[in-house]
C-alpha cells in the first residue's frame, strides 16, 4: 500500500502500523491517562490526512497542538524514536497549513452560528435545562417559526422570551402550557451563559461549513485548530459546540459512499465532557450522528482518557483504535483497564491488560481496520515523531498567520441584520403609537363632551381649567347670579342695613310731615 493510501502511525516487531484512508471515516478513538502522549498520536493523524490532501479539523485543548503550523526541530530523543521503528529514511521537518479559530477571537479568527442553528434540544443542553423549560424553549422556538421572525443572537433570544411572557395566556392555548415561572428561569440561565462568554457563539457571519474543508495550492489538507483552553472553562460550551459543528455536517453534506479517503476528519478532544450527564435524547442524537455520518466522508475520532467515557453505543462504531498507557491504582481502574482490553481483537502473542499498564510514553496499543472493515490484531506500537513542531507556535507566529489566512476578514467583523428584536421592537413602536392616538382621540371626546380627560396611566382626572365655550343666555344670568351671590353673614348685614335704613327713612318723613301740618 503506497504512503497516499495509508497513515503511518508507527513501528511494532518490524511491522508497520498504518490507518488505511478508505477506511479512516469509520472513525476511530484515542485514549490514554494525562502525559503518555494521545496529543502526539492526534498531531501525527492530523499531518498523515492533511498530507493526504484531507481537511482536518481539531481542538487544541492545551495550546500545545497548534505547532503542527510550525516546522519541527531536530531532537536526538525523535531522531532516536524515528531510527528505532525504521522511519529515518522517511522522516523529514515540515508543517502543515493552518486555520486558527477562536470562540472569543483572540487566538484565531472568530466562529458564531445562530440560535436558530443551535435549535432547542442543543440549547437546552447548554442552557442546563429541565424538561419544563425546554418545553418551553420549544414553544418559543415553534412561535419564532410560525410568525417569520429570525432567531440569530442573544438579544433575539431575550426578546422573544419577553414576547412569550406577554403572551403566555394566549399561546398555552395553542402550544401547550407556557410558565412565566419557567420563562424567568431560562432568562436567569441565559444570563449565566453570557457571563461566561457564551453570547459570543451566536451571531453573524456564521461559519460556513466548507471552510472547515479547504485544501492548500500545494494539494494538502487545511488543519483547523480550535483554540479550547479559555473554552474548556465552560466545558458544557465546549461540548455544545462541537456538537453542533458535528450535526451540521451530517445536514449539509451530500452522500457519498465510502470514499478513497475522507473528506473531512474531526477530532473531538476531552470527549468524556460531552457525554457527561447528558440526556439520553443527546446521547441518541450523537450516535446516530457517529453512525451516518460516515456515508457522508466524515471521520470522527474521539479523544478521551478511558474507552468507558464514551456510551458503548458510540463506542461500537469507532473502528480505529490508539490505546495509550492507563493506570490502575484503584479498583475502579482496574475495572477500566480490563474494559479497555477487551475493546480490542485479542493478539494471542500479547496480555493486553497488562500492557496496557505498563506503556511507557510515546507507546501505544493500536488496532485498525483492515481489508473489509475487520479490525486488526492489536499490537504494540511505538508511535513515529511528528514532523511539525512538538510545543506551541509563538504569539507572533500565530498572528503573522492569522493575517495571512485564506479567510481573513470573513469572519473578524460581526454583522447585525435585521431579526426577531428588531421586528418585536418594531412591533412594540407601531402599537405605542397606535395607543397614544386613541389617548390622544379620546381626551378630544373628552374635553368635547365635558366629560373627566383620561391620563395615559388610565386614571380619569376633571378638568379644572377655565371653559371658554359658549352657553345659553339663561345659563349665563345663572351663572352670574350665582357668581354674584355673597355669603350668609353679608348678606345679613345688608339685609339688617337695608331695615335700618327704612326705619329711619319713615321716621324722618313723618317728622317732616308732621311739621308741615303743624305749620298751616
Amino acid at each position: 500500500m503506497t504512503a497516499l493510501e495509508s497513515i503511518y502511525i508507527g513501528g511494532s516487531n518490524g511491522k508497520d502500523e498504518i490507518l488505511t484512508l478508505k477506511l479512516a471515516n469509520r472513525h476511530g478513538l484515542i485514549t490514554g491517562a494525562t502525559g503518555t502522549g494521545k496529543t502526539v498520536s492526534l498531531q501525527i493523524l492530523a499531518e498523515g490526512f492533511s498530507a493526504a490532501g484531507v481537511p482536518v479539523f481539531c481542538a487544541d485543548v492545551k495550546g500545545d497542538l497548534s505547532g503542527i503550523a510550525a516546522c519541527g526541530t531536530s531532537k536526538d530523543f525523535l531522531e532516536k524514536r524515528a531510527e528505532a521503528i525504521g522511519f529515518s529514511g522517511r522522516y523529514n521537518y515540515e508543517a502543515f497549513p493552518a486555520i486558527f479559530w477562536d470562540l472569543y477571537g483572540e487566538q484565531g479568527h472568530p466562529v458564531r452560528t445562530t440560535v436558530s442553528e443551535v435549535g432547542p434540544l442543543l440549547l437546552s443542553r447548554l442552557l442546563e435545562l429541565n424538561d419544563t423549560q425546554e418545553g418551553v424553549l420549544n414553544v418559543l422556538f415553534e412561535l419564532a417559526d410560525d410568525e417569520g421572525l429570525l432567531l440569530l443572537d442573544m438579544k433575539d433570544l431575550r426578546a422573544m422570551l419577553a414576547h412569550v411572557a406577554d403572551r403566555a395566556d394566549e399561546l398555552s392555548r395553542h402550544y401547550g402550557n407556557v410558565s412565566k415561572a419557567s420563562i424567568g428561569a431560562i432568562q436567569r440561565r441565559l444570563l449565566v451563559l453570557e457571563r461566561q462568554g457564551g453570547d459570543l457563539l451566536f451571531g453573524e457571519p456564521a461559519l460556513d461549513i466548507r471552510d472547515l474543508m479547504r485544501t492548500a495550492p500545494d494539494g494538502r489538507g487545511m488543519v483547523s485548530i480550535l483554540a479550547a483552553d479559555k473554552l474548556m472553562q465552560s466545558p458544557r460550551l465546549y461540548a455544545v459546540f462541537l456538537l453542533w459543528l458535528l450535526s451540521e455536517l451530517f445536514e449539509e453534506l451530500p452522500e457519498v459512499g465510502d470514499p478513497e479517503k475522507p473528506k473531512l476528519v474531526f477530532f473531538f478532544d476531552e470527549a468524556h465532557l460531552l457525554f457527561n450527564g447528558a440526556p439520553k435524547a443527546l446521547v441518541e442524537k450523537v450516535e446516530q450522528v457517529v453512525r451516518l455520518i460516515r456515508s457522508k466522508g466524515v471521520g470522527v475520532y474521539f479523544v478521551t482518557q478511558n474507552p468507558t467515557d464514551v456510551p458503548e453505543t458510540v463506542l461500537s462504531q469507532l473502528g480505529n483504535r490508539v490505546q495509550h498507557a492507563l493506570r490502575a491504582f484503584t479498583p475502579r481502574d482496574q475495572k477500566a483497564v480490563r474494559a479497555a482490553a477487551e475493546t480490542f481483537r485479542p493478539n494471542p502473542e500479547l496480555d493486553t491488560e497488562r500492557v496496557i499498564t505498563e506503556l511507557g510514553v510515546g507507546e501505544a496499543l493500536v488496532s485498525t481496520l483492515e481489508g473489509k472493515g475487520v479490525p486488526s490484531i492489536v499490537q504494540r506500537t511505538l508511535v513515529r515523531p511528528p514532523s511539525s513542531r512538538l510545543g506551541p507556535v509563538t504569539e507572533a507566529e500565530r498572528r503573522t498567520m492569522i493575517q495571512t489566512s485564506p479567510i481573513f476578514g470573513l469572519y473578524d467583523r460581526s454583522r447585525d441584520r435585521e431579526s426577531a428584536y428588531e421586528l418585536l421592537m418594531e412591533r412594540a413602536q407601531v402599537k405605542q403609537r397606535q395607543e397614544e392616538r386613541q389617548r390622544a382621540e379620546e381626551d378630544r371626546v373628552a374635553s368635547r363632551e365635558g366629560a373627566p380627560r383620561r391620563t395615559r396611566s388610565g386614571f380619569q382626572i376633571p378638568d379644572f381649567g377655565r371653559d371658554d365655550r359658549p352657553r345659553p343666555a339663561s345659563t349665563r344670568q345663572r351663572t352670574q347670579r350665582s357668581s354674584s351671590r355673597d355669603s350668609v353673614l353679608e348678606a345679613g348685614l345688608k339685609s339688617a342695613a337695608r331695615s335700618l335704613g327704612s326705619s329711619l327713612g319713615r321716621a324722618l318723613v313723618r317728622g317732616v310731615l308732621g311739621s308741615l301740618k303743624r305749620g298751616f
